[in-house]
C-alpha cells in the first residue's frame, strides 16, 4: 500500500505550476522552427540514419523572449519545489518516494477512484 503524504498546499501548487510551465514550454518548442538562428536546410544520409531538416527562418525576438521567460520560471519552480522545507523531514529512500509521489500527486486521487 502506498504511503500517504500530507504535502503542504504551497508545495502542491508549486509542483502543479511546474507541470504546467513544462507542458507550455514543450508545446512552444514543438511549434517553433528547429533552429533559433536562420539556417539553410540540410540532408545527411552518411550516418547510421538519414537526417533532414528544412530551412529554418529562426525564432523572432518575441519567441526567444517567451522561451526564456518559460525557462526562467521553470528553473524558479524547480528550485522552489526541490528546496522546500518539507523535504527536511525525510532522508534517503523515503525522500525519493515522497518526491516521486509529489510529482504524481494530482494523478493519485483519480487512480484510487478507478481502483475502488
Amino acid at each position: 500500500m502506498a504511503t500517504p503524504y500530507d504535502f503542504p498546499s504551497d508545495l502542491l501548487a508549486g509542483q502543479e505550476e511546474l507541470h504546467q510551465v513544462r507542458a507550455e514550454l514543450a508545446a512552444l518548442l514543438k511549434r517553433l522552427p528547429w533552429s533559433v538562428e536562420p539556417l539553410d536546410g540540410f540532408s545527411d544520409a552518411g550516418g547510421w540514419r538519414k537526417v533532414e531538416r528544412p530551412a529554418s527562418p529562426g525564432w523572432t525576438a518575441d519567441e526567444q523572449a517567451e522561451v526564456e521567460k518559460l525557462r526562467r520560471r521553470e528553473h524558479e519552480l524547480a528550485v522552489f519545489v526541490t528546496t522546500h522545507r518539507y523535504w527536511s523531514g525525510f532522508t534517503g529512500p523515503d525522500r525519493v518516494d515522497a518526491r516521486s509521489r509529489l510529482k504524481h500527486a494530482r494523478e493519485d486521487p483519480e487512480d484510487e477512484e478507478g481502483n475502488a
